[in-house]
């Protein structure tokens, strides 16, 4: 029987990663990194000043999703009205330190190495337990909003 061919290496965006560099695709210099990084942030902050449904789900259903509320509840805490924030979901003192969290964890990752998820990185048996606890705690607020706690569902704006 005769050996079989190895397939020819594709080149340009689908060449082996050894081919390429390493990495992929060669990231732009930090300035050009930080550029993007900025008007993306930009952007976000004209959403949320405008007060732009951020929400896919409460876009689409016109209902609130396990999260939603929590854009406006931390806002609420930055203006230093925690009742206000606790109001509008009651998870936002874990949710929101955890995403800023990720949020400056993922920027400077991404201003370094030009890699933007570098938090899918971290991983763990007491990260996914985590996960897993805030999964769960997310679904149950949002069920018993729904049958009249914490103040019924959140509306959506």
């Amino acid at each position: 029987m005769a050996p079989v061919a190895a397939a020819p290496s594709p080149s340009g965006p689908l060449a082996p990663l050894e081919e390429r560099g390493g990495r992929g695709r060669v990231a732009p210099g930090a300035a050009g990194r930080a550029i993007r990084l900025a008007l993306v942030f930009g952007a976000l902050g004209l959403a949320v000043f405008t007060k732009t449904p951020l929400c896919p789900v409460a876009i689409v259903t016109r209902h609130p999703c396990p999260g939603c509320g929590l854009t406006r509840a931390t806002l609420e805490i930055l203006h230093g009205h925690f009742g206000a924030a606790f109001a509008l979901h009651p998870l936002v003192f874990i949710a929101s330190p955890l995403v800023a969290a990720m949020l400056v964890y993922n920027s400077v990752s991404y201003l370094r190495t030009g890699l933007w998820s570098a938090s899918e990185g971290v991983q763990g048996r007491w990260v996914t337990r985590g996960a897993l606890v805030l999964f769960v705690a997310f679904n149950a607020v949002w069920i018993a909003r729904f049958c009249g706690a914490f103040g019924g569902p959140v509306p959506v704006n």
